[in-house]
């Protein structure tokens, strides 16, 4: 049976706009009502009143704010902090000082890692790779691997635990478009890879959350050559070249840049904001009760938020309304900027998402508050 065999049939009901996101009738405020993330049927509201403009917000179920860079903590994977997890899915943060005197290896699932801060070099059983501020590293499940920072280094991990990351699929852009593919590095069995230090080492796994460890009287880094199409790679943001339109705001997965079994991570990077009077300059309202939505914001200043600051994180559940801060809608409507200067991580995950004790530490409590009018 297919799972795509939505009933679908389009109507027009009242007043509405001849397109979705522009146009929109006077004094109106637009909601899209979607299913299967932003590829299955929708409907498009248009009200009287922002669909964000609640007055209190109580029960388990809200929009909710961390600051996650005071929460990594040095010490490397070995000491990553959870911060939001579910079965398919689980997001953590750690630090690194000094180089790790322990391989690591991850067997519940791939590995994508975010370097928010820092730089230096990786060793894994595939070779030598150096980082910066910015790079996306992705392991394959199973990989061993290990870090020598140059800098204080600060990555968000992110597991597709039971799972694997492909890329997505790019349809009639082409193969090249978003970030071509040539520009994936992979590491290299070079000088750096074969001057690592040999002797007694240590392999901490990680298996069903729980750690063993494994020790060889040599460093398993060994490798004088591989071949085949499985291998670590890496991917900075500034080798992002966005989708962009002038006349429409395209929606957030259009944006994907690696796509996990139940959930998608894409990357907001600096592009022009739309040109045309009648278009929509910051995200729509959206009810998309499929998906909880968790954004990693790196740098600049996002522009349909408030308050926010490179290291937070936002987590938006399924379950609720929600858009642009009020200031930044009204920014949009005069259109008071042209270009986006921020850099953010999203994660959007098809199962609930749970919320670990180590974000709530720094949770900001009144972020359901930032969305009422003062």
């Amino acid at each position: 049976m297919s799972t795509k065999n939505w009933i679908e049939f389009p109507r027009v009901e009242g007043e509405t706009s001849r397109q979705a996101h522009a146009d929109l009738p006077e004094g109106t405020y637009e909601r899209e009502i979607g299913r299967d993330g932003f590829f299955g049927p929708a409907t498009h509201i248009y009200h009287k009143h922002p669909p964000t403009g609640w007055i209190k917000f109580e029960g388990p179920l809200r929009p909710r704010a961390f600051d996650a860079v005071p929460i990594a903590e040095d010490g490397g994977p070995a000491k990553a902090k959870r911060l939001l997890h579910n079965a398919s899915c689980q997001i953590a943060i750690f630090a690194a000082t000094q180089a790790m005197p322990q391989l690591v290896r991850d067997a519940d699932g791939d590995l994508l890692l975010f370097v928010h801060q820092g730089a230096g070099d990786l060793f894994c059983d595939f070779g030598h790779m150096p980082y910066r501020d910015g790079d996306y590293i992705l392991l394959p499940r199973g990989t061993m691997w290990r870090l020598e920072p140059s800098e204080r280094t600060v990555m968000l991990e992110i597991e597709a635990t039971s799972g694997s990351y492909k890329l997505p699929e790019r349809g009639i852009l082409g193969p090249h478009a978003i970030f071509d593919p040539a520009a994936l590095d992979t590491p290299k069995l070079d000088d750096s890879f074969r001057a690592q230090r040999d002797g007694e080492w240590q392999v901490i796994v990680k298996r069903r959350n729980q750690i063993s460890t494994i020790t060889y009287p040599f460093n398993p880094l060994d490798a004088v050559g591989w071949k085949g199409n499985l291998t670590a790679l890496k991917l900075n943001w500034r080798d992002i070249r966005p989708v962009m339109s002038h006349r429409y705001h395209i929606p957030p997965s259009v944006h994907s840049t690696f796509v996990a079994d139940r959930f998608v991570v894409c990357t907001f990077v600096p592009r022009p904001i739309e040109s045309d009077p009648g278009a929509l300059k910051v995200p729509f309202y959206h009810s998309n009760d499929d998906y909880d939505e968790v954004i990693f914001y790196h740098r600049g200043e996002f522009f349909s938020r408030d308050n926010i600051h490179p290291g937070m994180v936002t987590w938006h559940p399924n379950g609720f309304t929600h858009g642009p801060h009020p200031k930044a809608f009204a920014a949009g409507a005069k259109a008071a900027k042209t270009m986006t200067d921020e850099v953010a991580v999203m994660v959007d995950a098809r199962d609930p998402l749970d919320f670990a004790p180590a974000a709530e530490a720094t949770e900001v409590k009144t972020y359901a508050e930032s969305w009422m009018t003062k």
